[in-house]
């Protein structure tokens, strides 16, 4: 009959977790025996229970494994722990020397702000001109580049705000004109009045005859 898997968890019955902790303890203590005979090994259990009772195998002397163990183990360990502290160490001077750099730099930013100069000597306060004026070289450069950047800018716009009225202009006197010609021509429709076509005549002077029947006969 095959044997089911069993799920590696605590056992929550305390009467079949005594049981399996029994069983368990004795095969696990058997293999140990297996494990020294079989392949000529020194081998140690030790199994603490539940309640602290103490189980234990050993192939050879228990006082002299664990002697063996706690020699291999100091030198195991302490190799690890000196590389922790080697490493710890140098964290440690990696730290002191960016410590230093950084207070280093803030003195000299202080420096060049016009601070803590009593300290400084004529050589150092010449070096610190040099730079100051350096900088302040540099600086005047790109506020006149700035500068520069700025006024093309504002000719740019004032360039095509003159084209846009130049061309509303252009579009101003292309509606204007047909106005004015046509107001023109008016005009002189008016001054030339009724007479136009008949010169210096006028209308009262031209007589004419209207009669209702036969013609009269004219001797």
């Amino acid at each position: 009959m095959v044997r089911g898997k069993i799920e590696i968890k605590r056992i929550e019955n305390v009467t079949s977790r005594q049981v399996t902790f029994s069983k368990r303890r004795k095969g696990l203590l058997k293999k140990a025996h297996e494990l020294s005979v079989l392949c000529d090994a020194q081998v140690a259990a030790i199994v603490f229970s539940q309640k602290g009772r103490l189980y234990d195998f050993a192939s050879s002397d228990m006082q002299k494994m664990m002697e063996r163990y706690d020699i291999h183990r100091s030198e195991y360990f302490g190799a690890e722990r000196l590389q922790k502290q080697q490493f710890v160490q140098e964290v440690k001077n990696e730290m002191a020397k960016t410590l230093d750099q950084i207070e280093l730099l803030q003195l000299h930013c202080r420096k060049l702000m016009g601070q803590d100069l009593d300290s400084c000597s004529v050589e150092e306060l010449k070096e610190i001109t040099i730079k100051l004026e350096k900088s302040l070289t540099i600086v005047r450069s790109r506020k006149a580049k700035l500068n520069e950047d700025t006024i093309e800018k504002l000719k740019a716009e004032i360039s095509g705000e003159k084209e846009v009225l130049n061309e509303t202009s252009s579009l101003q006197q292309m509606f204007e004109e047909p106005t004015l010609w046509m107001h023109s021509r008016s005009l002189e429709s008016e001054m030339s009045g009724p007479s136009c076509g008949y010169g210096n005549m006028n209308i009262s002077d031209v007589k004419t005859e209207l009669s209702i029947g036969l013609p009269e006969s004219r001797e």
